[in-house]
């Protein structure tokens, strides 16, 4: 380890030592738990910290997958796997279209249930995966490192600036090489772990907090919703076939049956049958005003205003 500034600041968070946990192992298993959730407790308040940083990363990301683009999750280790995760939950949650959403992880998919052995290290490979999917200036590049310093990460920021694409930098280190590489940084200081070193913990937790705002709202301002409502869901399984014929009863305001049957005569498009069911219209004509809409609901329809129960329409209104 060098003495450089990055190591220094490092060492005072995830690297630092917890002192409340200098006797972990001496703790009773009741101790133990009781410890982790105080320290967990403070996650969501230090992600709270960075919420104006947060709230430009959605408005950057829905601004370019609205042109076209694509959002990249890059990351090594802890980081690659939630990155992964965070990319693998939007095709079934918002019918986003496939590698709209791409999650890349230092060591490929081996690194995702092993650890691969100096793919954190190794930059060049960031360069060849970044390349392998031909990284552009319509894009985003999430590079995900909790210490901030993570070489496969710092070099996939270069490589996506060379590109031209827009570029964040996620870490839990305030002042850290990764937050000064990228165009926007977002900084969550969680503190030291539990365990000491351990980013899996309050920074695993804190990453995963930040991407879920990231994605999801990026989603929310491309109209993947109405209301709280996901409405460009996939039915894949029964839990997810019943949830949508409730939302069409919810907002069309028609019984189950009724919901059933236009659901099918609009080939499974839940936007559709919202539509055709909110303004009487063939599914063919709900789908032009639909697509001449950008698929926005809201745009449509009007917004949703108010509490609404089973069986009730979401009021619409100017």
């Amino acid at each position: 380890m060098t003495d450089s500034p990055s190591d220094d600041v490092a060492l005072a968070t995830t690297e630092g030592r917890l002192a409340a946990a200098a006797g972990l192992d001496g703790l009773s298993s009741l101790e133990l738990v009781r410890l982790m959730n105080s320290e967990d407790a403070r996650v969501a308040a230090a992600v709270g910290e960075a919420s104006e940083a947060i709230a430009r990363g959605v408005d950057a990301i829905a601004l370019r997958l609205g042109r076209g683009g694509r959002l990249v999750y890059i990351g090594a280790g802890t980081s690659g796997r939630l990155g992964v995760l965070d990319a693998s939950e939007c095709p079934p949650t918002f019918s986003t279209p496939p590698g709209q959403v791409i999650g890349l992880i230092a060591g490929g998919r081996e690194a995702l249930t092993s650890a691969v052995e100096g793919a954190e290290d190794d930059g060049g490979s960031a360069v060849r995966d970044l390349d392998s999917i031909e990284l552009s200036e319509r894009d985003v590049l999430v590079g995900i490192a909790a210490s901030g310093s993570t070489p496969y990460v710092l070099r996939a920021i270069a490589r996506a600036r060379e590109r031209g694409a827009f570029t964040i930098g996620l870490s839990c280190v305030a002042g850290s090489d990764l937050s000064r590489a990228a165009e926007l940084a977002i900084t969550v200081v969680v503190g030291p772990e539990v365990v000491s070193g351990s980013t899996r913990l309050k920074a695993g937790t804190a990453t995963k907090l930040v991407l879920n705002q990231l994605s999801t709202g990026a989603m929310v301002r491309l109209g993947k919703t109405y209301g709280d409502l996901m409405v460009d869901l996939q039915a894949k399984n029964a839990k997810l076939r019943g949830r949508v014929l409730r939302i069409l009863g919810e907002i069309g305001g028609i019984d189950g049956a009724a919901a059933q049957a236009l659901l099918a005569r609009c080939d499974g498009e839940l936007k559709t049958a919202v539509v055709a069911a909110r303004t009487g219209e063939t599914p063919e004509r709900a789908r032009e005003r639909l697509a001449a809409a950008g698929g926005v609901l809201r745009a449509v329809i009007g917004p949703c205003r108010g509490t609404y129960g089973a069986g009730n329409s979401c009021p619409s209104g100017d």
